[in-house]
């Protein structure tokens, strides 16, 4: 199976990415802002606990006992001989500091991460639904559903622990610094000669992760569109004996995607080796620097002691940032991918739609030509006429363009030359929910959401309520089998409708076009795949429910349009005859091909 290679997707600056994360954060930005509010007292409260090491060693522990700061002095004096105790417990509140801070701040990170995307998903799933068809003829569902979840839960995670917190180690990075610069300059500049070689490094796997995790969404994404259509075509796969191939197919997609994770994992383990590396030999240095001045008494013990912890604290966060510049990778990437199908364009909607006062019924195509693809002509200068009321059929040969008209009459596509005229308004200036609510269409492929029959005949429309559905149900003859059902209107519906008939399915979907009560009812082969019983059912809800209604039915059998007021017959997207049964029989052209090879050679006399 194919499910063809996703489109390159163009560069994308990390800033206008960015951008994008916000305008979904700026609703929640006072939670926002009071988080990063909370982080510098956070890294206040975090280094200030080296400090008071450094000076309780200064006063306590080193023989040469080093003079106490002035804002020191009253705590001492109102401690007394408990100096020691006093300085324990200041240490003790800057814990309860930082956790406070801490907690405040990472909570209302999360609470801000997880309305964001919650908000994204939303907006994500509405812009896909306003999309045109063509879109979804050339993006697999497996890659949408990957958009949606895994492309988002990896822009969450960035949220959750990667942005503010980076602000918030830069802000610990550049606080110790400058405490260290304040203690003794000299000591300072020997513990930072290892950030130029970081920063190379640094530098080194940013470029290279970059393209890992492009290559890591991208092939996540083929994955799952492969497991979509292998599980939505589970049934082909077995009744064939395709499952070792399948397999196989799905074996070579796995692996290409644990190629790239193991990659971004060799790039990851080596930024954070190399930060743990570097760690290792600052301290070093500080120890080789540091003791030798502490000899001379150049610096206090403290001191020593101090740049010791500020050091740790300061690869802390560098370890860390490691970590979450993959995570940063990673989303960045995805959020390229999400950006691509938010700029997907929507089918065009009229800024001010026509307001349709007389429904009628009436529709027009005035020379329309179509096409799915360019040079591929689908429909040529199609052209007819169905008055209000009228009941017409289109037959011809599997690909003459007959569902192709239904999908321009509701918009699904819209034309490439000429116009579709319903109740004399152009289709492209109708608001177009009130178009599709004014054509009630009956699909050849009926498609069941999980639920119950009630929602699957009013389909979120609250005003229907259950004396209309019986009502629609019985006018399709399909209230017979659904109140012989357990629960009645309230039956469970399996995935796509798995626990109902095929005809039991096309009798529910026609009760489900009815109860919106259209003045323009299309039957896109809604009898192609029922029995003979279920045939007769939906012939008989038309002969009651035609009247006064306008109908445009396409259908294989012509059995059963031969009542139809006019019959429209298509060829390589033209058309070629139109006429009543008898009229085109008479002809001896194309529907008296069509029809004899059905049936044999009709007998056209009167």
């Amino acid at each position: 199976m194919e499910v063809g290679r996703e489109e390159k997707l163009a560069r994308v600056h990390e800033l206008t990415l960015l951008k994008r994360v916000w305008s979904f954060v700026r609703p929640y930005r006072l939670p926002f802002w009071i988080a990063v509010v909370l982080m510098p007292l956070n890294t206040l409260f975090a280094l200030s606990q080296p400090y008071l090491v450094k000076l309780t060693i200064d006063l306590f522990l080193d023989p040469r006992h080093r003079p106490a700061p002035a804002w020191l002095h009253p705590l001492l004096r109102a401690a007394g001989t408990h100096g020691l105790l006093a300085m324990g417990a200041l240490y003790v509140m800057m814990l309860l500091g930082e956790f406070a801070t801490f907690y405040g701040q990472f909570y209302l990170t999360m609470m801000v991460a997880q309305y964001s995307m919650s908000d994204l998903r939303t907006a994500l799933f509405n812009h896909v639904e306003r999309l045109p068809m063509a879109f979804f003829d050339r993006t697999p569902v497996g890659r949408l559903v990957s958009r949606m979840t895994t492309d988002i839960d990896a822009i969450s995670e960035m949220v959750n622990a990667g942005s503010l917190t980076i602000f918030n180690d830069a802000i610990t990075l550049v606080a110790i610094v400058v405490i260290m610069l304040t203690f003794n300059a000299r000591l300072a500049l020997w513990a930072l000669c290892a950030i130029p070689p970081l920063l190379l490094m640094v530098n080194f796997f940013r470029v290279r992760a970059r393209v890992v995790y492009r290559d890591i969404r991208e092939r996540l994404a083929a994955l799952n569109a492969y497991l979509a259509e292998a599980l939505a075509g589970m049934g082909v796969i077995q009744l064939f004996t395709r499952e070792r191939e399948s397999c196989r197919e799905f074996d070579q997609l796995n692996l290409r995607a644990r190629e790239s994770l193991m990659l971004a994992n060799i790039y990851e383990a080596g930024l954070f080796s190399s930060v743990e590396a570097l760690s290792s030999i600052t301290i070093a240095i500080i120890l080789w620097v540091g003791g030798g001045e502490v000899i001379r008494s150049l610096i206090g013990l403290g001191t020593l002691v101090a740049f010791m912890e500020y050091a740790q604290k300061f690869f802390n966060p560098l370890r860390e940032m490691s970590q979450k510049y993959t995570v940063l990778q990673s989303s960045l990437v995805a959020m390229e991918r999400i950006e691509a199908l938010l700029e997907e364009k929507p089918l065009s909607r009229p800024a001010a739609p026509a307001r349709i006062t007389d429904r009628r019924g009436s529709i027009v195509f005035e020379h329309v030509d179509f096409a799915y693809r360019p040079g591929e002509p689908v429909l040529k200068d199609v052209s007819l006429t169905v008055e209000p009321g009228q009941k017409v059929a289109i037959v011809g040969a599997t690909g003459s363009g007959k569902t192709t008209i239904i999908k321009l009459l509701t918009r699904f596509y819209d034309v490439k030359a000429g116009r579709i005229l319903v109740d004399g308004v152009d289709v492209r200036e109708w608001d177009l929910t009130e178009l599709r609510r004014a054509i009630g269409l009956v699909q050849q492929d009926v498609f069941l959401f999980a639920g119950d029959i009630l929602e699957n005949i009013r389909l979120g429309r609250v005003d229907l309520d259950d004396s209309a559905v019986r009502t629609a149900l019985a006018r399709a003859q399909a209230l017979r089998f659904v109140e012989q059902m357990p629960a009645g209107l309230r039956e469970e519906v399996h995935e796509r409708g798995a626990n109902f008939s095929a005809g039991q399915r096309q009798l529910m979907s026609f009760a489900r076009a009815l109860a919106y009560d259209p003045r323009i009812l299309v039957m896109d082969e809604a009898t192609s795949s029922v029995d003979s019983e279920t045939e007769h059912l939906v012939q008989l809800a038309l002969e009651q429910l035609l009247t006064g209604r306008t109908a445009l039915i396409i259908a294989h059998r012509l059995s059963t349009i031969q009542s139809a007021d006019r019959i429209l017959v298509m060829s390589n997207g033209s058309l070629r005859e139109s006429g009543t049964h008898q009229e085109l029989l008479a002809r001896r052209g194309l529907y008296y091909r069509l029809f004899e090879l059905q049936y044999g050679a009709p007998d056209t006399a009167e």
